[in-house]
This record gives C-alpha cells, sequence and structure tokens, in this order.
C-alpha cells in the first residue's frame, strides 16, 4: 500500500496536519488499513524532503499543517492513471506457512487448512454482513460509496482464499500426500540396511 500517495492524495483535497491525515484516511477506506501516526509523520518528512509537500504554518493549535507542492499534484495524477503493477508478488503469509507446513516433520497439513478455512469463512461472513449493513443506507455519499468498494475487495479476496484452501486440500488428496509426518512413522520406515533380504 503506498501511503506516500495515499497522504498526497488527501492533501490534494486541502492542507491538512498529521492527525487528520490519518483520521480522514481511515475514515474514507473504512479503517480497513489502519494507520499508525508515526508512520504519518515519517511520509510526511519524506514528502517535504522530496518537494512534493511542505509545511503551510499551524492551525493555531500548535498542529503543523501541511499543504501539497505542484510536484506534488503532479505525482498524485500520475499515481491515479497509472495501474496498479504488482512486479514481485506481495508476501503471502498463509502459502509461506503452507509451504513451509509441507516440508518440516510434526506439521499437521490438514490441521492446518482446516483452521484456516474456518478463520477465512468467519472473515467472509464478517466482509459479508458489513456490505449489507452499508448497502441498505442508499446513499450516494462518495465516501460511502468508497466503503462499499472496498468490503466488496475484501468480500472477493476472502472467497478467493477459500478456493485456494479448496484447491489445496483436493491437491493433496488426489496425490496422497501424507498431511502429518512424525518421527515414529520413520522410524517404523525399514532402511536399507534393517530390510530383510528377499528370499
Amino acid at each position: 500500500m503506498s501511503i506516500r500517495h495515499s497522504l498526497l492524495a488527501l492533501l490534494h483535497d486541502q492542507p491538512m496536519y498529521g492527525y487528520q491525515l490519518r483520521s480522514e484516511f481511515e475514515e474514507r477506506t473504512g479503517s480497513t488499513w489502519p494507520l499508525n501516526i508515526g508512520q504519518v509523520y515519517t511520509t510526511l518528512d519524506r514528502l517535504e524532503r522530496d518537494g512534493l509537500a511542505i509545511k503551510d504554518g499551524d492551525d493555531g493549535e500548535g498542529h503543523v499543517v501541511y499543504r501539497i507542492t505542484a510536484s506534488g499534484k503532479a505525482e498524485v495524477s500520475q499515481w491515479f492513471a497509472a495501474p496498479v503493477v504488482a512486479t514481485n508478488p506481495p508476501r503471502n503469509e498463509l502459502a509461506i506457512k503452507l509451504s513451509l507446513a509441507m516440508t518440516l516433520d510434526n506439521v499437521d497439513v490438514e490441521m492446518l487448512l482446516q483452521a484456516q478455512r474456518t478463520a477465512s469463512m468467519r472473515n467472509l461472513q464478517t466482509y459479508t454482513r458489513q456490505r449489507r449493513e452499508a448497502a441498505k443506507s442508499d446513499s450516494n455519499d462518495s465516501q460511502d460509496v468508497a466503503w462499499i468498494l472496498v468490503l466488496d475487495s475484501l468480500v472477493f479476496g476472502a472467497e478467493a482464499e477459500i478456493r485456494w484452501l479448496d484447491h489445496c486440500e483436493g491437491w493433496l488428496r488426489k496425490h496422497r500426500f501424507r498431511t502429518s509426518k512424525s518421527p515414529a512413522s520413520h522410524a517404523a520406515e525399514p532402511t536399507n540396511a534393517t530390510k530383510e533380504p528377499t528370499r
């Protein structure tokens, strides 16, 4: 997620100070991706360093207000115009966990898949309920519509994760992959040195 461009986009709307930027970002995205205030101020320092935003006095209560520059406006325009391209796939903790579980002893892969499916189904139900409630308002307010679209993204993501888990389970069964390894099972298997000679 580009915090840099998100804050610039908000500053394009109007000058703001750090806590305002955090509140506006969370309100407009339904608090789905909460920001750390330290991260906001670190990003503002970098925007100022790069000439994309400047300090514009204070609000009379000691909060330093930031304003976007012409260069910042140009960067925001380019950001909105360009597609989001995942040049390197983002780290997927679930895929990493599953791949490691399949290569280690004493990990019950089937239990891992079942536990994750339960959690993913719970998330899907939560997002679906929130989506249904948000749609009841029948509002054309841009922030309400934006929140509905964010929820749609979360619903589709949860559905895709559940489909992937089903795929993984089916593939493992099809290939008869042993989903739980244990030292005992290894010990029970005869090695070449201990096998009975063939008669």
